[in-house]
């Protein structure tokens, strides 16, 4: 292979092994701002509809919790911060470019949920909302340049369901999830004979829509107790874009990506007529995210692949919610979370760790039709290690990277739920009459 093929192939190795977009509420790259109410609980309760019609993004049976005709519209700013340090082990000529400054960007991310009552026994649905994506950019020159420079990633995805009333106690429903995703990746690229603090960015960029499906089911053994679990299933995507490599090669580039499915556990149980306990259970199957084959055809099939390898992400919640008054409620929880990155897969793009989330909410109801919600959550992040180069999960170039990340997060949410009305009554029977 000639000295173009070489630099072309460290190139697209180095781009290839970008890693996606660090996550800040959920594991990796996935996002749970649906709803600010279940926001305020740290998401104790979601599948049991402590988010209100919001918490169909875990269980689509909540719908039926909510009579007649109801809208819900939330508005979350995510304010992640994360530094990453260089440590002792750094390559030489990278350790003097210096940390990544606060590579965490300020995102707001919509997400809405409507349900409509149909009859006594059926609802319809839908919810949209952004379920994976954020934004992370580091300094451009900085020790860790050639494993991530820029990443930014979108999601955007509609689900209508329908829900069915079995009986007082049980309700079902289901409904296709169309998702669409985006991303673009930026990198320094490692050129010899150019100095670290010029090389030049490469890129790759790329979007795709696919479909999968949510499922769930609600039980109410009796009243004031409410147990649902709900399903969201993994999305295919096919992955289509362009790949960028200065004074190289520019062209076509393609990767299959599956998201993860999540399967949601909520319980949500009344103390009193004001005091509301909820606990949450996700789990997220990241594991199914294992090394990414890149294809840039016109060099020739698979280039590289993108060695994600993550494991399984679970979260574990507890949250309560007390009416002060019958216009007020308030609300607060606490969450745990393993997530999928550890020692061996964690980049300079997904610096992520275990967290502790606190949250606290309250909601106000300005009239019969109109409550408004607002919440706030402040993630803890342990510190972690970033490990790159030879023998590592990620290697460009077999440049070495030891970093120490600091991160945390800060998280507002805002919402408003307007109910248009009542169900509409059933048609009277007809009257018969004689002549």
């Amino acid at each position: 292979m000639n000295m173009i093929g070489r630099i072309g192939l460290l190139a697209l190795a180095g781009v290839s092994a970008l890693g996606l977009a660090t996550g800040a509420q959920a594991g990796a790259f996935g996002l749970r701002e649906q709803s600010a109410e279940a926001e305020g609980m740290s998401f104790a309760g979601a599948a049991s509809g402590s988010g209100g019609v919001s918490s169909m993004f875990w269980n689509p049976a909540v719908i039926t919790m909510r009579p007649g005709w109801v809208s819900e519209q939330n508005l979350t700013y995510i304010g992640l911060h994360a530094n990453i340090k260089p440590q002792v082990g750094t390559n030489p000529a990278f350790l003097g470019l210096g940390e990544s400054g606060d590579i965490g960007q300020g995102a707001i991310v919509p997400a809405g949920a409507t349900s409509y009552q149909l009859n006594d026994k059926i609802w319809i649905g839908l919810q949209t909302g952004a379920p994976f994506g954020l934004i992370t950019n580091p300094n451009k020159v900085w020790a860790g340049e050639v494993y991530g420079r820029s990443s930014r990633i979108f999601s955007l995805a509609f689900n209508p369901v329908i829900a069915y009333k079995v009986n007082d106690w049980l309700s079902i429903a289901a409904g296709p999830n169309i998702e669409y995703f985006k991303l673009t990746l930026r990198q320094a690229l490692p050129i010899p004979g150019i100095l670290p603090q010029n090389y030049p960015s490469g890129f790759l960029k790329g979007d795709s829509w696919g479909v999968g499906y949510t499922a769930g089911v609600t039980v109410t053994p009796w009243d004031g107790t409410v147990l649902g679990v709900g399903y969201r299933s993994s999305v295919h995507h096919d992955i289509d874009g362009k790949i960028g490599l200065p004074f190289i090669f520019a062209g076509q580039a393609k990767a299959n990506l599956n998201t993860p499915d999540k399967v949601s556990v909520g319980l949500t149980q009344a103390i009193n007529p004001q005091t509301r306990i909820n606990l949450g259970f996700e789990w997220d199957n990241w594991s199914r995210l294992g090394t990414i084959p890149i294809i840039a055809p016109a060099i020739g099939g698979v280039i590289t692949t993108l060695p994600l390898n993550f494991k399984d992400g679970y979260t574990y919640s507890i949250g309560a919610e007390y009416d002060w008054s019958p216009a007020l409620t308030v609300r607060a929880g606490f969450s745990y979370e393993e997530v999928p990155i550890d020692n061996q897969n964690r980049t300079v793009r997904l610096p992520d760790n275990n967290r502790y989330t606190v949250s606290v909410g309250a909601g106000y109801r300005w009239s019969d039709k109109l409550t408004l919600t607002a919440a706030y959550s402040h993630i803890f992040l342990n510190q972690s290690r970033i490990l790159a180069g030879a023998g590592q999960n990620y290697n460009v170039g077999n440049i070495a990277l030891a970093g120490l990340v600091d991160a945390s997060a800060d998280i507002v949410s805002v919402g408003f739920r307007y109910t248009f009305g009542a169900p509409a009554a059933p048609m009277p029977a007809p009257i018969v009459r004689k002549y």
